[in-house]
């Protein structure tokens, strides 16, 4: 039975601070004045607007300050006790604004010993968990980079009392977190736009961070994660497309490395004579993918150059490459993928630019619209500039429209929070933050524009988030994309990828990984055994394999792991539980066990891993969720009863996989 997540004092919370807007949770500085909350003798109510879908409810604020329209966006989610709050700031007058500082989410939760639980980001830390008592110690994060979920992960359980909040922060660009305990009493302020100081210009609008804070009832660590994963995937996973079906589990697969021309990353190897017999043999085999995965290496260099190699160096054009794809050979290329079954997506980088005059000299580009500190290697398009945003937009928009892509695939490959911090300066004092802000809000609408324009000839609701692999999945990023790749990283040691299936699977459901284990990222070669395939069942699955040039291949274990994938694929999204300790990527000498189960049907799938250093052949697990359970065995289909919630694994050899078909059948356990 599916759980009710319901909290009344959550709804009463969220219809008391429409009522009293003095006690919505946030708080700026305006001329050297703090406002928190809105209060009316201060804030000049001008309108507001409630909707209500279902269980989902919008109440808009707008209020005068001065010179500024203020705008309080609050979405409240009766069937989980979820509360979020945008703020818009715009200057309605012909004068510039008073400086705007802090803007500040703040929120007080009462209860006793309050922890602190949480994932840290992908660059540097792999997604490591962490546990903090704030009764010892308050806890800050700061992510300051522009890539928001690189080093730290805005993303926070923080439990206390009986029960706890799951708290977020959805922005693309710079924020902070800070937890402090007062006896029973915990302080959380969240940020963004770290140290923003600006005026607003007539016209100008800015806007904070999507803030959350989804409050539960039951203080248990398998709970919290199943009611956010329950939430997340009700009301934040984006649509399969204009209709509005749901997001399902997809494969993808490159063909770069099936080329027979050298690779040095992406599809730069790729031409308009070697994808068909590619995707002729991988239908011929009875192995196909929902996506061909079309990567970056495709367009021609600002100097009309054709890149071999250097495709890092060469971005900004969004042309096809007429040497690699003359006329419509790519257009022929998605067409035959779309007549047999299968979708394109194609790989774009819209922050960053390479060689800006000759992008002035040969694509009708500004030299203005380049952040180009001098000397910097890091060029940032500025697609916070409408005339910008306009440009890059379109010509993407063009070359997906032309060839009927489905799906936009972004990637972002610097840290752009020092550029926009060189652009402020620029504009003079008392500009602080405005760049990162239009940035921001010029990248959801581009995500926005590029959904619209995928879907009008039938392609996908939903991008692929890419920023040097985890970089980008805030939470509002999330609501329009998913993490195709969880990580770079994740396509090397399996020890690796069970780890971060045991952290970051808590937090973003949908997600992928590769189907090899190899020595390195970008290795041709690697490792497709039954024990790599399972450990990569994933929502989203990024088959590793050459059709033509390997002559090793084995079709069978392909087969194998699409097969049982796609039997995998309906408890992927449903409640999940870790049964084992997590380990880093270099701890190869234990197990690993996790299950997948629908609440439901009463159904799902456990996985159990023993590495390759693992000496012992027995893991005894408990099961938290049910007492009595019949497990089925996939490989032998062996049945274990299990009556008092706990029971024994055993492994043949190291480096072997288990997979069990959950059932709660209470008739046939007496």
């Amino acid at each position: 039975m599916k759980r009710n997540y319901q909290n009344l004092k959550a709804d009463a919370l969220y219809a008391d601070m429409i009522v009293n807007t003095e006690k919505i949770p946030f708080s700026f500085i305006y001329d050297h004045i703090k406002y928190t909350g809105f209060p009316t003798d201060i804030f000049t109510p001008v309108s507001q607007n409630t909707a209500r879908i279902g269980d989902k409810e919008t109440t808009t604020l707008v209020f005068a300050l001065d010179v500024l329209s203020v705008t309080a966006v609050i979405t409240h989610y009766f069937s989980h006790g979820a509360t979020e709050l945008t703020v818009w700031f715009e200057n309605v007058s012909k004068e510039n604004s008073r400086v705007i500082e802090e803007l500040c989410f703040e929120s007080r939760f009462h209860g006793e010993k309050p922890v602190l639980r949480g994932i840290l980001g992908d660059i540097g830390n792999q997604y490591k968990p962490y546990v903090r008592d704030l009764s010892v110690e308050n806890v800050n994060f700061v992510s300051d980079s522009g890539r928001p979920t690189h080093g730290n992960f805005p993303y926070f359980n923080l439990e206390y009392g009986n029960g706890g909040t799951m708290l977020a922060i959805g922005w693309a660009g710079t924020w902070t977190a800070d937890f402090s305990a007062y006896g029973e009493e915990t302080v959380y302020t969240a940020k963004c736009i770290n140290g923003i100081q600006t005026y607003l210009k007539s016209a100008e609008k800015i806007r904070t961070a999507l803030f959350v804070m989804a409050s539960y009832t039951v203080r248990d660590e398998y709970y919290a994660t199943n009611y956010w994963r329950d939430w997340f995937i009700a009301y934040n996973l984006p649509k399969a497309d204009a209709k509005g079906n749901p997001l399902l589990p997809f494969s993808t697969c490159n063909l770069a490395s099936d080329t027979g021309i050298p690779n040095s990353d992406g599809s730069i190897s790729e031409r308009h004579f070697t994808w068909r017999r590619s995707l002729e043999k991988m239908i011929a085999e009875d192995c196909k993918v929902d996506f061909r995965w079309f990567d970056a290496g495709w367009y021609i260099a600002p100097d009309l150059s054709s890149p071999l190699e250097a495709w890092w160096s060469t971005v900004g054009t969004w042309v096809l490459d007429p040497m690699k794809w003359p006329d419509k050979t790519f257009l022929e290329s998605t067409d035959f993928a779309r007549a047999n079954g299968m979708k394109t997506l194609m790989w774009f980088e819209p922050e960053r630019i390479t060689d800006p005059d000759n992008m002035v000299k040969n694509f009708g580009y500004k030299k203005e619209w380049a952040i180009h500190p001098e000397g910097a290697r890091i060029i940032t398009n500025n697609i916070g500039d409408p005339e910008c945003f306009a440009y890059t937009t379109e010509r993407i928009c063009k070359t997906l429209r032309e060839n009927k892509v489905e799906m936009y695939r972004e990637d972002n490959n610097c840290n752009p929070a020092p550029l926009w911090r060189y652009l402020d300066a620029r504009e003079g004092e008392g500009r602080r933050g405005i760049t990162e802000s239009k940035f921001i809000i010029g990248h959801y609408q581009m995500w926005d524009a590029f959904i619209d324009c995928t879907t009008s000839y039938g392609g996908c609701a939903f991008v692929d988030s890419c920023a040097s692999g985890g970089g980008r999945n805030d939470l509002e990023s999330m609501r329009r994309g998913v993490p195709i790749l969880r990580s770079d990283s994740d396509r090397t040691s399996i020890a690796l990828r069970l780890s971060m299936t045991t952290s970051f699977n808590q937090w973003i459901p949908f997600c992928g990984a590769n189907t090899k284990e190899k020595a390195e990222q970008l290795a041709i070669d690697g490792i497709s055994d039954v024990y790599t395939w399972r450990a990569s069942y994933l929502p989203i699955l990024n088959v590793d394999s050459r059709f033509i040039f390997d002559e090793t291949q084995n079709f069978d274990i392909l087969r194998f792991g699409l097969r049982e994938w796609k039997k995998v694929n309906p408890y992927l999204l449903k409640d999940f539980y870790v049964l084992t300790p997590w380990h880093t990527e270099k701890e190869n000498d234990g197990f690993t066990a996790y299950t997948f189960v629908d609440p439901e049907t009463q159904k799902g799938v456990l996985l159990a891993f023993r590495q390759e250093r693992t000496e012992a052949d027995r893991l005894t697990l408990s099961i938290p969720f049910a007492k009595s359970l019949i497990l089925t065995d996939e490989d032998t289909g062996e049945k274990i009863i299990i009556k008092d919630g706990e029971f024994s694994v055993v492994f043949n050899t190291p480096r072997e996989a288990k997979l069990f078909w959950i059932a709660y059948d209470e008739t046939m356990i007496s």
